[in-house]
């Protein structure tokens, strides 16, 4: 029996900001290979719970664990990939290529001087493979579409080779067809390759049935175990006021 040490957990983080309570006492954990979606309304929290794990934000009390270090002693923020809010709305006068987004991600693990290695332009290319934006490698970020700027971010978090791929609100702006594709990604990412996989979102309609838990943020935290039993939660409606049958099936085997 191997002792799993959880990729993260809080013990009872609570922040308020200027006398508003935030969050309230979130204790909570993610093991490798977990595909974990953490939704909740719209200012619930959720994006700053991500971004106290982060260490992009203090919380008033509590304790962060990263890998089982604590937070302030862990240096390894390569194993972590992110996609932030709004990470596709670049502003279309960038002047990057595709290729150059996607090599940002490898400075984490380059040597010296930043060179870049015969082994960063191979592993960039696997992974713009993967993502499927490789024929797009030489065009500027500002001249796509949402879905393949979508797959360039993910393609940017996955450059460093982590182990946990989280992702705050990914679907804004992208149209359906490519949120089913970007699904499919993820689910792949997950299941072939054991990557945890941390999905936010204030949707819950688009969550996918591979989702394997399930953390509402509304101030306080509310975890589901097993979403396919736990989605009629009548609880969670009445939490979060939300309809939480919302997230049943949406791709069909």
């Amino acid at each position: 029996m191997t002792f799993h040490v959880p990729v993260f957990e809080t013990k009872e983080i609570s922040l308020n900001i200027g006398g508003h309570r935030v969050l309230h006492r979130i204790s909570m954990q993610i093991f490798q290979g977990d595909y974990v979606a953490i939704i909740g309304p719209n200012g619930g929290g959720k994006t700053t719970l991500i971004r106290i794990l982060l260490g992009l934000q203090q919380a008033t009390s509590g304790e962060v664990l990263l890998f089982g270090m604590k937070q302030k002693a862990f240096t390894a923020w390569h194993k972590i990939g992110y996609v932030p809010q709004r990470a596709t709305q670049i502003d279309t006068n960038f002047p990057a290529t595709v290729l150059e987004v996607v090599m940002m991600g490898r400075i984490p693990k380059r040597t010296f001087f930043g060179m870049e290695r015969s082994v960063d332009r191979d592993i960039v290319h696997d992974i713009m493979l993967k993502m499927d934006v490789l024929d797009l490698k030489d065009k500027l970020i500002g001249t796509l579409s949402g879905g393949q700027r979508q797959r360039v971010m993910i393609a940017r978090a996955l450059a460093s080779e982590p182990e946990v791929l989280i992702l705050d609100e990914p679907n804004t702006g992208v149209d359906v067809v490519s949120q089913k594709r970007f699904y499919d990604l993820l689910r792949q990412l997950n299941k072939e390759e054991q990557m945890t996989i941390v999905f936010v979102t204030h949707d819950v309609g688009v969550i996918a049935d591979d989702i394997g838990r399930l953390f509402s943020v509304n101030e306080t935290l509310f975890t589901c175990n097993n979403p396919k039993e736990a989605i009629s939660c009548e609880e969670m409606s009445r939490l979060y006021g939300m309809d939480a049958h919302l997230i049943r099936n949406h791709h069909h085997h």
